[in-house]
């Protein structure tokens, strides 16, 4: 068993502070994409920094523990209020993934601290599998102000999914694509047209 949490998206200064989990893309809030891909595997479900949107049976809104430390913070509150020692974290902000995908890497069977996708570009540490046991080390990080993502990575055990391994769950290049800047926002909107993917709605 496993838990997954979708981390706030923070204050998105290079989107004019938009929420980037309500964008429009294919027809659906990003946040909206990723429950139905969620509800789809059946797990529980964490929405961290959501201080005021209802829960269900199955997706709790969890407050930020630490406000104002960025993704690394959201991360920490995901492991903290995780009920399972596995915790599959994603960004907000990443409309195209797929339920294949997140149990693919739920499913790893390495023992380490973390299981971490890397492409071209390097690792997606947003979009990742943690153990709780992590949760230390972070704090420690959280604490002297080292609020870097990647560079918490350096104290873990990590174990990468490589081009290879995540090629079959990526065949048009999108999976980990995230939304970051008003460029990237029509890029998904495009890919999302290209696709035709039927809209669909979280019930």
């Amino acid at each position: 068993m496993w838990t997954a949490a979708i981390l706030g998206g923070g204050q998105a200064r290079r989107l004019g502070g938009q929420d980037k989990s309500a964008l429009l893309v294919g027809g659906r809030a990003i946040l909206d994409r990723q429950l139905a891909v969620l509800h789809d595997l059946g797990v529980p479900v964490l929405i961290v920094g959501a201080d005021s949107r209802p829960g269900t049976h199955d997706i709790t809104p969890v407050p930020d523990r630490l406000p104002g430390h960025g993704p690394l913070g959201g991360l920490y509150t995901a492991l903290v209020a995780s009920p399972t020692d596995h915790v599959v974290v994603v960004a907000c902000d990443m409309p195209f993934l797929t339920a294949s995908f997140l149990a693919h890497l739920a499913a790893v069977p390495d023992a380490v601290d973390a299981v971490v996708p890397r492409l071209a570009d390097g690792r997606h540490p947003l979009c990742a599998r943690y153990d709780r046991r992590a949760a230390g080390s972070i704090r420690q990080r959280l604490e002297a102000g080292r609020l870097r993502v990647s560079e918490a990575l350096d104290e873990l055990t990590v174990r990468e999914l490589g081009p290879e391994e995540l090629a079959p769950f990526d065949p048009d290049g999108t999976l980990l694509f995230n939304v970051n800047t008003p460029d990237d926002y029509q890029r998904a909107r495009a890919i999302a047209r290209d696709t035709a993917e039927p809209p669909r709605s979280h019930a």
